[in-house]
């Protein structure tokens, strides 16, 4: 499927498992190029969807694709798709070496692959210790090898952090962000938020195997993030914000925070900064605070609206 755009698409997807509906009519889209967040509680539906896109999991209802294909009905999938999931197990007798070896004997790549990945995933130095002995972020490094033995250009990591020290997060990040920049898709489900925050593109929210939202962090967030300002001058700041808006722009709401600082929302921090030099008011800071992943998840999970809600209740 090599050129093919190769986007993941959840089409009204449902499953039950007797009397537990597991996932309910769950439809959001992956891009290509992307790093999509998949986030919820535990026990809202993520590792069940995505073992439903890579068919470990028949849907009750709905489809699953991948560049416009079921994935059982894709030539040579693990070329094409790479999974990691969490509850992934090792031999405990076999060394890392001999893992990668095995799995690429059954997708029939080359053994100078199992060297290039032991290398590209900071394991060549434990390639030949016995797994039983891995930490966690051994073993998820290990099971992000074994999904890239085939090249594949889609990617699904179900909590891939997971026992992942700061070093390892940050190298993580590096390395998703790296395999996204040349057009790879991926799909990363995870609870440490605001980790996620540093790496994704786009969320997709999900409560009680129901889509809560979908897209932008950015978006879903709402309006421009507030703007923290530092004058000597706030008060008289505060008044001159609130009465002379920019042409065209609704007058914005400002709170107090401490004496010399204020939170503005409704304005971005150059609109604040022109309209200060305008009325030869002094500005010490602007800081721009960017949407928090892990509040708009609470936010999500915890109430009874959906982004579209929130937002017309405004």
């Amino acid at each position: 499927m090599t050129g093919e755009h190769l986007r993941i698409e959840v089409s009204n997807l449902t499953k039950r498992f007797g009397a537990v509906t597991a996932v309910e009519d769950l439809s959001f889209t992956v891009e290509q190029g992307m790093i999509t967040g998949f986030l919820g509680p535990n026990g809202a539906g993520k590792t069940t969807t995505m073992r439903m896109i890579i068919g470990h999991v028949a849907p009750t209802s709905g489809t699953a694709t991948i560049g416009g294909r079921r994935y059982g009905d894709i030539p040579c999938p693990s070329a094409t798709v790479g999974a990691v999931f969490d509850a992934a197990a090792f031999h405990p007798r076999h060394s890392a070496r001999d893992h990668l070896l095995v799995y690429a004997a059954m997708g029939g790549y080359p053994a100078s692959r199992v060297a290039e990945l032991l290398g590209l995933l900071g394991l060549a130095g434990a390639a030949d210790r016995k797994t039983r002995g891995f930490s966690t972020g051994m073993r998820q490094r290990l099971n992000l090898a074994t999904a890239l033995l085939g090249d594949p250009r889609v990617l699904l990591l179900d909590e891939p952090g997971n026992g992942l020290d700061p070093e390892g997060m940050s190298w993580l990040r590096s390395f998703l962000r790296h395999l996204a920049d040349e057009g790879r898709t991926i799909l990363i489900s995870s609870h440490a938020l605001g980790e996620v925050q540093q790496i994704v593109d786009d969320v997709v929210v999900i409560r009680q195997g129901r889509l809560v939202a979908s897209g932008r962090l950015s978006e879903l967030a709402g309006s421009a993030p507030p703007v923290l300002v530092r004058s000597p001058d706030a008060a008289v700041l505060a008044r001159t914000l609130m009465e002379n808006p920019p042409e065209g722009v609704a007058a914005p709401r400002v709170e107090p925070v401490q004496p010399g600082e204020l939170r503005v929302h409704g304005l971005d921090a150059p609109q604040i900064a022109e309209l200060a030099a305008a009325h030869r008011l002094r500005v010490h800071g602007l800081v721009t605070e960017n949407a928090s992943l892990e509040q708009l998840f609470l936010d999500l999970t915890t109430s009874d609206l959906t982004v579209e809600e929130r937002g017309s209740a405004r």
